[in-house]
């Protein structure tokens, strides 16, 4: 284990492997790159459920987690939808967008009909940047005014943006960037 984390520089680096750069090295084959993949896999879904059992704010540092496993190493884009129940319980994380190494094309429309489908009574939304800044841009801060005011018709109330990099983490939340005028 610390040979192939010394090889690959880092924990994320290792995970983001593919197959043929593990059985590069040798006394690596297909069998251990498949048990490294399962080992994340059950990391994943561990933190999933955790999100599910207990309230999203007596752990954000789970949601933080959880969102790093689930979209930080991905070379593509992605929009996830947490849904939440009326106890902040996790119902459901669905990947509603996919997009490019540096855009994603994301409706509002979809949002609010897949959250009211789920009779969501609050969602946060995140989303990755491959490039590793996790900063939003200005469309991510547009879209952000926009749902929340799209939500807020519908009485679901937007908790946070989330962006997820691969060197770091944003929170419109904490950052005070959800204090949005309703005009």
């Amino acid at each position: 284990a610390k040979d192939l984390l010394h090889h690959f520089g880092s924990l994320p680096r290792l995970l983001a492997c593919s197959q043929n750069e593990l059985t590069r090295i040798h006394g690596m084959g297909l069998s251990k790159w498949a048990q490294i993949q399962a080992a994340y896999e059950l990391v994943k879904r561990s933190l999933e459920d955790g999100l599910s059992q207990d309230s999203i704010f007596s752990s954000p540092c789970h949601v933080r987690e959880f969102l790093q496993a689930k979209i930080g190493r991905l070379p593509h884009e992605v929009f996830l939808c947490l849904y939440l129940d009326s106890r902040l319980h996790l119902i459901e994380c669905q990947e509603l967008f996919r997009g490019s190494l540096s855009h994603t094309a994301v409706y509002p429309r979809e949002i609010l009909k897949e959250a009211l489908s789920r009779n969501a009574s609050a969602l946060i939304v995140a989303h990755n940047h491959p490039s590793g800044n996790p900063l939003p841009s200005e469309a991510d801060q547009e879209l952000t005014k926009i749902l929340f005011k799209a939500l807020q018709l519908v009485d679901i109330p937007l908790l946070d943006h989330c962006i997820e990099s691969g060197s770091g983490f944003f929170s419109f939340s904490d950052s005070g960037l959800m204090k949005i005028e309703s005009k």
